[in-house]
């Protein structure tokens, strides 16, 4: 069965690759920010411990024999980087991705990020981060950080632009050499 390590900046539509690979390969889909965050409400406001975490994935991941783990595993996720077959390392123009992230946050949140919401100031701190990404140096997650993370990586990586439609993303994706052969099971 094959690992399929999905990757790139907020926005790009690594979650949403993820599941559409998962579904037509008929795998587990596993998204770092399930292991990263612990579940709050608001979201995305604790983070685990980088141990735990990993012990979470590694649990994860030894029950199904295929997965697609998409999102950004950069600094924790070392004990998974033998096990990927292949990395699919999606770009988007940051125009694009921005417009896509803030439509996610309002169909997400609502009234909850506007104007005196209760997520209105992590939301705001979370688009300039996620803005930051094409600029910001190696020490983040950031355009720096997977560049130079890729380069250390035996597996191979895949460059795709997410701007284009999913099931084009999907089709490019099974057609890579690591993933394509008679071992990999399909959906009909």
């Amino acid at each position: 069965m094959v690992h399929i390590h999905v990757m790139g900046a907020s926005g790009s539509g690594t979650t949403s690759l993820g599941r559409a690979l998962a579904e037509r390969l008929d795998i587990a889909h596993l998204d770092t920010d399930d292991f990263f965050w612990m579940p709050t409400d608001p979201p995305f406001t604790t983070p685990r411990n980088a141990d735990e975490r990993i012990t979470l994935l590694l649990d994860e991941v030894a029950r199904h024999e295929g997965w697609v783990l998409s999102g950004s595993a950069l600094k924790w996720g070392g004990p998974l980087e033998p096990l990927y077959d292949l990395i699919v390392f999606l770009r988007i123009e940051p125009g694009l991705r921005m417009a896509r992230i803030r439509a996610r946050e309002i169909a997400r949140y609502g009234n909850r990020i506007g104007p005196g919401g209760d997520m209105e100031v992590k939301s705001g701190e979370f688009l300039e981060w996620a803005a930051s990404y094409d600029m910001a140096g190696p020490e983040r997650r950031s355009l720096a950080a997977h560049e130079q993370w890729l380069k250390t990586q035996t597996a191979p990586v895949l460059r795709l632009d997410s701007s284009r439609d999913i099931d084009d993303l999907v089709a490019e994706t099974l057609l890579h050499p690591a993933i394509s052969g008679d071992a990999v099971r399909r959906r009909p």
